[in-house]
């Protein structure tokens, strides 16, 4: 960007900062453009709105509010469109349609929009809602007592959970709630693409996750990762991978080298990559990798890995990285 001032090119800038909201404060990463000579700061849009998403995440997570993809999902489970669901709610239409787009919701209406991912509560406010009547009401309650006998039919065990930890949107998540399909279905992409090792795949998991969260302030897949020796990998890596093998989303090939054996992760017949579940930022994003990190071997993407501030600062005690680090990504 340059400067309106000198017309001189600014570098990106980044500070620590704290930011009030709604009478509580945030430390966010802020990120502007400085115009050296003058001294003056500058922003664009996106940085605005990157800078405000890491405040309004942080107050979504510190009070447990939902996200607009869990409510837009919660909407999609029952059926509804949004000018229905919102009457059912007691919102006003543009209200809810702004939940689903990013607007904060108060706590009160965030209790109610959590409370009816029971099927059971979101029964009871039907009923006393009257938004339908006759023949349209009968087939939602249907609807919505098959999905309560069909909860109550399932074992309580949750692989999903297992797998990628608990369901809550924070920082190691990078601000959305885990989501084994997108996972999966990343791992069928770069399969197909690139056909690389084990090592190679997680390396190429962790840069889209936090190139995404670079560009949006929200992770693709919501995996949480941690810092090992061989660079940053999704934790559980290895039961993911046994689990995208045993559901057909790819086929491993084991080769044995000097170093010990090598597991090459190959598409499966028959199953294509299904970009349906991904936004269009997100499969930029995905080609993005591709196109920076797909020809490298698996040791240069290691050495890559090795450079970035997430793994330098969580090696010690393999800890968990933080999705801020994606601020900071220097080989994409």
């Amino acid at each position: 960007m340059k400067s309106p001032i000198t017309g001189k090119t600014m570098q990106l800038q980044m500070e620590k900062r704290i930011i009030s909201f709604r009478k509580e404060e945030f430390e966010v990463l802020y990120q502007f453009y400085l115009c050296e000579d003058s001294g003056e700061q500058f922003t664009t849009d996106e940085l605005d709105e990157l800078n405000l998403s890491q405040l309004y995440n942080q107050y979504r997570a510190k009070f447990n509010l939902p996200f607009p993809e869990e409510i837009s999902a919660i909407r999609e489970k029952y059926g509804l469109p949004a000018n229905k669901m919102a009457e059912v709610l007691g919102f006003g239409v543009n209200v809810y349609r702004n939940y689903e787009n990013g607007e904060i919701p108060s706590q009160s209406n965030a209790r109610l929009i959590q409370m009816i991912k029971d099927p059971q509560e979101f029964l009871k406010l039907l009923n006393i809602s009257n938004v339908y009547e006759g023949e349209e009401l009968i087939r939602k309650r249907r609807k919505i007592e098959t999905l309560i006998e069909k909860e109550r039919s399932v074992i309580p065990f949750d692989l999903e959970e297992y797998l990628l930890g608990r369901k809550l949107a924070d920082q190691y998540t990078g601000f959305k709630v885990p989501n084994l399909n997108k996972f999966a279905e990343m791992v069928v992409f770069f399969a197909e693409r690139i056909k690389p090792y084990k090592t190679k795949m997680n390396k190429l998991l962790f840069y889209a996750d936090f190139l995404n969260f670079k560009k949006t302030c929200y992770s693709i897949s919501g995996a949480r990762y941690i810092a090992i020796q061989r660079g940053p990998v999704p934790k559980n890596f290895d039961s993911l991978f046994d689990y995208a093998a045993r559901n057909n989303c790819i086929d491993v090939c084991y080769s044995e080298f000097e170093q010990g054996i090598g597991a090459k992760f190959l598409p499966h017949e028959d199953r294509i990559f299904n970009s349906t579940l991904f936004t269009e930022q997100e499969l930029e994003i995905l080609e993005l990798v591709v196109t920076h990190l797909g020809k490298s071997t698996t040791n240069e993407i290691v050495a890559l890995s090795h450079e970035e501030s997430g793994w330098l600062n969580n090696i010690k005690g393999y800890k968990q990285i933080d999705y801020t680090y994606g601020f900071q990504l220097k080989s994409i």
